[in-house]
């Protein structure tokens, strides 16, 4: 692999809809101390999740359907996107409840905690898109 298929591992997920449309002002400048990921708790909230609306980032969030189980499925977190604002979490500072996830199902991780448990480092900005399906060509 090149660095950059390496790198667009996470990416290389095909995004569905429901996803995170951004608000156009927030983007990645430098690696987050922490990431958003989703747990087993995970409902997809039936297909209209409560978390992505709050996302401000493009394609952070997005649905992954469950194939066994039409038309169930879940919101994954893309941590090569991720900006760890925290607003798609329920819980604020000292236990508050926010707006995000109504199930309490995204946790807020130290990035270095899961760059180790998936062997990447992840950059600090974001890798550009690729300019065409050719450069994800397995080598």
């Amino acid at each position: 692999m090149t660095g950059y298929e390496e790198q667009n591992i996470f990416d290389m997920v095909e995004k569905y809809w429901p996803m995170s449309v951004g608000d156009g002002k927030a983007t990645r400048k430098k690696k987050p101390r922490i990431l958003a990921i989703t747990t087993d708790c995970c409902t997809g909230c039936a297909g209209s999740p409560a978390c992505i609306e709050y996302c401000p980032i493009e394609a952070c969030m997005f649905w992954v359907p469950d194939e066994d189980h039409p038309p169930f499925g879940r919101i994954e977190v893309d941590p090569y996107l991720c900006i760890g604002c925290q607003k798609c979490t329920s819980k604020g500072p000292d236990g508050a409840f926010l707006d995000g996830c109504p199930w309490d199902a995204i946790e807020m991780i130290p990035t270095e905690d899961w760059e180790a448990m998936h062997g990447i480092a992840l950059p600090d900005l974001p890798p550009p898109p690729p300019a065409s399906p050719e450069e994800f060509v397995a080598t």
